[in-house]
């Protein structure tokens, strides 16, 4: 069926755009039948968080450098890159409370839907002259794309809804996993369609991938709430963060997410700068030189966090529990981020080199960061998995839904606090945020883990 609606994209020109809309319509049409007879799958809801961020991870990367083409300042640059969090943070509860009252399948479908019109938006802005009206119609794209960001909280609303309790942290990982997997192949896609389709193809080929996204899942999607499960009451925005973060396990697990990401975010943020300065490749003079390790840096650690998380995880929490292996986690990220800015070289990174262990210092660098891919990879999993099993079946979504917009805020007030502060003193924004991360453990170790006992 699916192979059908692409076939008949790709042969548009044979049988001509009324044969292609017919074939469409009656594709839908014969979807639109099945949906009763499916029942939902992990593997369907899996491919469409993970085709979603491919495109993501096409459209990210190029934020800040086609703004700053356009000539925008450090705070307006600033301003688009935080843009789609500010939504998340606003519309991450709403759509969370709305899939817990319409259904998962619906708002996954919206919001799938409305990812691809925003990359239709950063396509045609990023092919405007009038370098104030792409820097407007770039900031537009990502707002709308925040605002329509809900596929994460409901697929892992969904992922609850049809899993055991016991194996929750285990299938939540495979949100992380496709996070994972999303950063390696979408900055890959985005270097193709940059390099054969010009500046407007890496929006225009996001834009394609989350339609042909939206159709997968409209074809094959089946909905996890059961039609009898007991509607959630109707709170006000922020009353409904007052409720969830009114329950102390609940609250307490939000404050550590909230503390987990602004701690990696600051490290996202900040690592291009702390890996040229210390290793003295001269970002200011050469931006290919650290642009190539820094991509690689982030494959390496993608790649690390794809594996634990797609395939570790369940074993782990079985031996460690979800408390511990959280504390674990934290601890493991701290010390790691700790560690980082006081590893310095010179020179770009040589995989040859590292893997003849002839290079030290790079090293001792690439165990740093295993040591944080493996902590942070650590972390999301069994926390989602507890949240989804404190919360009451018919308010998983709008729980979710205030962890991820909590998630959201660290996301924006992260970076603007690391590079405030690396620009003054280097290693300091990841002295703090280590300890940040080793406090967040140690409160899961006084107040989950010893109470577990």
């Amino acid at each position: 069926m699916i192979v059908s609606v692409l076939l008949s994209s790709c042969l548009i020109g044979f049988f001509g755009p009324a044969n292609l809309i017919d074939s469409f319509a009656n594709t839908i049409r014969l979807c639109a039948a099945k949906d009763m007879n499916r029942k939902p799958s992990l593997l369907v809801v899996f491919l469409t968080v993970f085709i979603d961020l491919i495109g993501f991870g096409i459209v990210v990367p190029l934020v800040p450098i086609y703004s700053k083409h356009y000539g925008a300042g450090g705070f307006v640059i600033g301003a688009i890159i935080a843009s789609f969090s500010a939504m998340q943070f606003v519309f991450s509860p709403i759509w969370g409370r709305l899939s817990d009252r319409y259904g998962r399948r619906p708002i996954l479908l919206i919001s799938t839907a409305g990812a691809s019109l925003s990359y239709v938006l950063f396509a045609v802005g990023s092919g405007f002259e009038n370098h104030t009206a792409a820097l407007w119609a770039l900031l537009v794209s990502r707002v709308f794309a925040g605002a329509c960001g809900g596929n994460i909280t409901v697929a892992q609303a969904y992922i609850a809804d049809i899993t055991p309790p016991e194996n929750r942290s285990k299938r939540m990982g495979l949100i992380g996993m496709a996070f994972g997997l999303g950063f390696i192949f979408g900055p890959a896609l985005s270097g193709i369609a940059l390099h054969f389709f010009g500046a407007t193809g890496p929006g225009w080929t996001a834009a394609a991938l989350c339609a042909a996204n939206f159709i997968l899942a409209f074809c094959i999607l089946a909905e996890s709430l059961k039609p009898e499960s007991s509607q959630a009451t109707r709170r006000p925005h922020f009353a409904q963060w007052g409720h969830t973060l009114a329950q102390p396990k609940i609250g307490l697990l939000i404050l550590i997410f909230f503390l987990a990401t602004f701690a990696f975010s600051c490290f996202e943020s900040t690592l291009p700068l702390l890996v040229s300065d210390n290793f003295n490749l001269g970002i200011a003079v050469d931006e290919t030189k650290p642009a190539t390790t820094v991509i690689s840096l982030f494959v390496f650690c993608g790649l690390i966090g794809a594996f634990i998380q797609g395939g570790a995880i369940g074993r782990l929490v079985k031996m460690f529990g979800e408390p511990r292996l959280i504390s674990l986690s934290l601890f493991l990220t701290g010390i790691s981020l700790i560690l980082l800015p006081f590893i310095k070289g010179d020179g770009q990174l040589k995989w040859l080199a590292v893997l003849h262990g002839t290079d030290g210092q790079w090293i001792k660098m690439l165990l740093a960061l295993a040591l944080l891919a493996v902590g942070s990879a650590l972390t999301r999993p069994p926390l989602f998995g507890m949240l989804s099993n404190l919360a009451p079946a018919n308010e998983q979504g709008a729980t979710i839904g205030v962890a991820q917009s909590a998630g959201a805020m660290a996301r924006i007030l992260g970076p603007l606090f690391a590079a405030t502060l690396y620009l003054r003193i280097a290693p300091l924004p990841y002295v703090f945020c280590g300890g940040l991360a080793i406090v967040a453990a140690l409160l899961t170790w006084q107040y989950l883990c010893r109470k577990e006992k």
